[in-house]
């Protein structure tokens, strides 16, 4: 074990102990005081299987076989949520042929991002994660169940799911994702297309073409954002079958599968060995979480929804543990945007498998972990190849990679250090994404330029006032504010800018795409605006420095002149689109450090 992994994870146990052990009492109490199914009267259980078939019933009532529970999110809003349609149907199927019954639980919301970038919606995308997580919870409170198997991929709704599944950690917890669809427009050329609109150089049809180009079938979208983020640490943490995370939805391997994972969630259901959610979600396997996101220079969401599902199992992850484990974790993975590539390319070149085996080799994951197949983590080294007697065959170990321009083994990284770090100054704690910003831009020191909102910055880059080095503050975006939208329509304005030289950097209380790019990006900043932060003190030609390299983010205003001022005005929000129903999430949610969580109390702030 590499000293720094083996540290981070002694010292979350340690921090972790209080909070950890009434967690594992409550779901030992659940357990015990309320088993499934058995503390349901005649009545409970006949209103349960009403609609099922004559067989299911019997199993239902006879509480020996296992019922599983789907929690879907399908829409077809979604491309990643499209070929779950099905899933539900063969899910009990396959659980019937195996002497046990499956029911829809509940269905829960699902929110694309991509339709809602730079629209009034996107102010309620991050709380749908807790709305997902109310959901899943409530499906799972009929008490039926004796396994769950989630039924989601995209962004909030994995971690949503996996919060609302963990107040049931006496239960086993599957995840069963669909894949990405198959590569289209590259990634980078979309992304110049995009600038290219926004300097007035192709028109709207043009860029609808590129777009649809890009987003063209069913599948998750192949750049490296949150929802390929999530696959990421959902393999890792165990709660999904090795191997199983970027086949495509049409894969021949998937039904299978699909098979596999219902019979470990029914095996563990009946046999002794623990491979419940609470003995899956541990502080080793959350490192180990945290230690993929880093080599694959992952999304800047999860530094929120890691601490969010943490605290949901009782574990105080933090940013400084993040940051601590990216000093040591070297970057592995060369995916857009943080490089040309896209997650086909990465799968195709050794995939999970093969980082994995590295990061094994170098003793940067903890061992001392187990999954829902009850297995330590040499299967996740090894990738679904074929199916003999309903069973899927796993490969020895993936030990080379097939391009090492997407997947480097250990000994020849793209960078020494992980893809995501914390910056700390007058102006209050961050992180940012490093992984995909070249080294001459991590830091930056210039006037800064104070806007309200993502549309009044495409105004003043319109109007050629930003031709300049500059630091741009967006304020105003946290989750007590606005919810804390992504703020992804600024990406092209900004690249923009910096091709031509500027020096150019983004600092905001709010969160940026997946996806964050070649800018450098302050993102998450805590206390935000809304709450007298620091940041609601700066004012237009203030000097802040940016300093990626050395983790600092200052305002460079005399302590005098600092402690004259006044936080700038709250701005009025429009009550649009749904909007208003969510005041109660903006008025009781955490500060960003604590996941920006209504689960959280509030003294984070």
């Amino acid at each position: 074990m590499h000293a720094t992994i083996e540290g981070v994870t002694e010292r979350l146990r340690e921090r972790s102990q209080t909070s950890r052990q009434a967690y594992l009492e409550r779901c030992a109490r659940t357990r015990d005081d309320q088993p499934p199914k058995q503390r349901l009267s005649c009545g409970n259980i006949a209103h349960g299987y009403a609609a099922c078939s004559d067989e299911e019933k019997q199993r239902i009532a006879g509480l020996h076989a296992a019922n599983i529970g789907i929690i879907s999110a399908y829409n077809d809003i979604l491309s990643a949520h499209q070929p779950l349609a099905t899933y539900p149907g063969q899910i009990k199927q396959i659980a019937l042929e195996l002497g046990s019954t499956a029911q829809v639980a509940s269905g829960v919301p699902a929110m694309c991002d991509g339709v809602t970038q730079g629209q009034p919606g996107m102010d309620l995308s991050l709380f749908s994660r807790d709305v997902v997580a109310l959901s899943t919870a409530v499906g799972l409170s009929h008490n039926l169940f004796d396994g769950v198997i989630c039924l989601g991929i995209c962004d909030k709704i994995v971690p949503g799911m996996l919060i609302g599944a963990l107040q049931f950690g006496h239960l086993p917890v599957a995840f069963l994702g669909s894949g990405p669809m198959a590569s289209g427009l590259p990634n980078k050329e979309k992304a110049e297309v995009r600038q290219q609109y926004a300097q007035g150089k192709v028109d709207d049809a043009q860029l609808l073409a590129v777009e649809s180009a890009s987003y063209h079938s069913p599948g998750t979208c192949t750049f490296y954002g949150t929802a390929n983020s999530n696959q990421v640490l959902m393999e890792v943490l165990g709660l999904q079958l090795p191997g199983s995370s970027f086949l495509h939805p049409d894969d021949p391997l998937r039904p299978a599968l699909s098979r596999q994972t219902i019979r470990a969630l029914i095996d563990s259901s009946q046999n002794t060995d623990d491979r419940s959610i609470a003995a899956v979600v541990t502080e080793a396997s959350l490192v180990n979480a945290v230690v993929a996101l880093l080599a694959t220079g992952g999304s800047t969401n999860h530094t929120l929804h890691l601490v969010a599902i943490a605290r949901a199992a009782g574990i105080q992850l933090t940013w400084k543990d993040m940051d601590e484990l990216s000093s040591v974790v070297p970057l592995l993975a060369r995916i857009y945007p943080n490089g040309s590539a896209d997650i086909n390319d990465f799968q195709a070149a050794g995939g999970m498998a093969f980082l994995i085996r590295e990061l094994r080799s170098g003793g940067l994951l903890n061992e001392d972990v187990t999954n829902i197949l009850g297995a330590d983590l040499e299967p996740y080294a090894c990738v679904p190849s074929a199916v003999e007697d309903d069973e899927v065959v796993w490969t020895e170990p993936v030990t080379r990679s097939t391009r090492e321009d997407v997947l480097t083994p250990l000994a020849r990284p793209f960078a020494e250090e992980g893809g995501l770090r914390m910056l700390s100054g007058n102006l209050g704690d961050c992180v940012i994404k490093v992984s995909s910003v070249a080294v001459e831009h991590c830091v930056i020191t210039a006037k800064c330029r104070i806007f309200h909102s993502q549309g009044a910055l495409c105004e003043a880059f319109e109007a050629g006032e930003l031709d300049c080095d500059v630091i741009v503050v967006v304020r105003f975006q946290g989750p007590g504010a606005n919810g804390m939208p992504e703020l992804h329509k600024m990406t092209p304005y900004l690249g923009t800018l910096q091709d031509k030289g500027f020096k150019v950097a983004l600092v905001t209380d709010g969160r940026m795409s997946g996806a964050s790019g070649k800018v450098p990006a302050a993102v998450h900043l805590t206390p935000e605006a809304i709450h007298g932060g620091p940041i609601s003190l700066l004012r237009d030609g203030d000097e802040v420095e940016l300093d990626a390299i050395n983790g600092c983010l200052q305002a460079n205003v005399s302590a005098t002149e600092w402690a004259s001022r006044v936080p700038a005005e709250i701005p009025v929000a429009e009550d649009t689109l749904g909007r208003n129903l969510f005041d109660i999430f903006r008025r009781n949610a955490s500060g960003a450090m604590l996941g920006a969580s209504i689960f959280e109390k509030k003294e984070s702030l």
